[in-house]
Formats: structure tokens, sequence, C-alpha cells
């Protein structure tokens, strides 16, 4: 059980970097997403680590908040979903 777990919780994590955007920003390189993520552990080890870990929480819990509405509306209005516009590019 323990390895259907795992592989379900790195399916979950694959998603969101696909929901993010990153396969398709980086084409698919596999170097350059890991290369992006050793980064992000760089910042998220240093000095205002904490500080980004709250600022990136804040603009996931954002961005899940905004997918949530826009995917209740749909249902309310019985469309199709439209693409989400729940990425934060640029914010700081």
């Amino acid at each position: 059980m323990a390895r259907r777990e795992r592989t379900r919780h790195l399916i979950e994590l694959g998603g969101l970097v696909r929901k993010a955007g990153l396969v398709e920003i980086a084409d698919d390189d596999r170097v350059m997403l890991y290369g992006a993520f050793l980064d992000l552990a760089l910042q998220m080890r240093g000095e205002d680590g904490a500080r980004a870990k709250l600022l990136f929480r804040r603009r996931g819990a954002r961005a899940f908040a905004t997918e949530a509405e826009e995917a209740a509306a749909t249902r309310a209005q019985g469309s199709k979903p439209k693409a989400s516009s729940a990425r934060t590019d640029g914010e700081t």
C-alpha cells in the first residue's frame, strides 16, 4: 500500500508542475526544470527562506481558491470550464 501512496503523491506533484505551466515554459526540458527546482530549494533554505515559503504558500492558496471559484461558477452556468487564470505570474 505504501508504494501506491508514494506513486499517487508523485503523480500529484507532477500535476502541480504542469498546472503551474512549467512544462510548457521549459519546453518539457527536464534538465532545466531540475535546475529551477534546485534554485528554488536554495532560495527556500536561504536567509529569507521563511519569508519565501510564506509568499509561495500565499500565492498557491490564492491560485487554488481562484480555480475553485472559477470551477464553481462554471458548474453554476452549466458550461465547459475555461482555461484557468489562477497563475500568479509576476506577483510579489
